[in-house]
């Protein structure tokens, strides 16, 4: 969904600017795991997503979006902290 101001700001008259949904933020601190070297790494920062998590499956469903980015498992991936990031 698009969101329009409703109120020309502009002196020229310009059409209002669009902005879209708010992404979700979340801190995250992870361990990569794998057979190969390249690949075992710990990681963390904040990771900016489309759409927020569902609570329920918020870690599952990171970890199969981080193994996608990182053309790994989701069972390769082991988060050791998330929080949402306001």
């Amino acid at each position: 969904m698009v969101r329009l101001c409703a109120a020309p700001h502009s002196p020229t008259g310009a059409a209002p600017v669009a902005s879209s949904a708010m992404s979700a933020r979340y801190y995250t601190h992870f361990v990569t795991e794998s057979n190969e070297a390249r690949h075992a790494h710990e990681w963390s920062g904040v990771v900016e997503l489309s759409y927020p998590l569902a609570q329920a499956r918020s870690s599952a469903e990171l970890r199969r979006l981080l193994a996608g980015n990182f053309e790994l498992d989701a069972e390769d991936i082991r988060i050791l902290q998330l929080a949402r990031v306001h």
